[in-house]
């Protein structure tokens, strides 16, 4: 079985590799690709693969936007952070989906319904704009809970100026503490406010209120200066420059 994998997150495209190889599923990886532009590229440039697995949230936006540019053949398996309730859009139309993290049991169960069915899914665009809205009017996550000491802390969203991945730790940034947050830094940034925070590379995510300047920086891409940086550097990743200047104009 020849296998695509569309996802900006290398650990978790790793694992489910691993995961794929435990359960006994005989594939042969053609790519990992982790932006919705390299995977229109990708479609276009290269046959069908037998089947795919796609992150909803990239480096460079939401998957959906690739059915939107070009035409995808293959069965999807969808692979999301997102809660049950935006879950219900892909039940509805008939979408395939693991919730992250990965369980082994869903996989082999996802496994055996594509073995079964084997049949490409068809997106219209009506269909996508549905399932588009769905994830986007999941509710506004409106506070979190962090570790304090040897207990934990309940603080607003608002609060928090970024949040950054450092050995495979999640922290919190406000303007005087840092906190350690018990998600990866996807799962958190899928259940945030996407007009209020920007994730603007694989381990960082700032808020609009947070940032003071937006500097040129070398390979197209642009520096901020953020309030209480705590030593670290905030480059917006390539793929994500064009993005972030637009969601910085709303």
């Amino acid at each position: 079985m020849k296998l695509l994998i569309i996802e900006d997150e290398p650990r978790a495209a790793s694992q489910l590799q691993r995961m794929l190889t435990t359960i006994g599923i005989d594939y042969e990886l053609l790519d990992t690709i982790d932006t919705v532009e390299e995977a229109v590229q990708w479609f276009e440039r290269n046959k069908a693969p037998d089947l795919v697995f796609m992150d909803i949230q990239l480096a460079d936006g939401l998957s959906f936007e690739i059915f939107q540019k070009t035409t995808v053949e293959s069965p999807i398996i969808f692979t999301t952070a997102f809660d049950q309730y935006a879950i219900q859009a892909f039940k509805v139309n008939s979408v395939d989906y693991l919730l992250k993290p990965i369980q082994r049991n869903d996989l082999e169960k996802a496994m055996a319904m594509f073995n079964k069915s084997n049949k490409s899914n068809s997106f219209d665009p009506e269909t996508l704009k549905e399932l588009l809205g769905s994830v986007q009017a999941d509710p506004k996550r409106e506070g979190i809970l962090v570790k304090e000491g040897s207990g934990f802390l309940h603080i607003k969203i608002t609060q928090l100026r970024y949040c950054y991945s450092e050995d495979s730790i999640t922290f919190g940034v406000t303007s005087d503490k840092r906190y350690i947050i018990n998600e990866t830094i996807d799962e958190l940034f899928d259940s945030l406010d996407k007009s209020q925070f920007y994730k603007i590379n694989r381990g960082q995510i700032v808020s609009k209120a947070s940032i003071l300047k937006i500097d040129p920086y070398f390979n197209h891409r642009v520096k901020l200066t953020i309030a209480n940086p705590r030593d670290q550097e905030f480059i917006v990743s390539r793929p994500k420059t064009p993005d972030f200047k637009d969601w910085m104009n709303r």
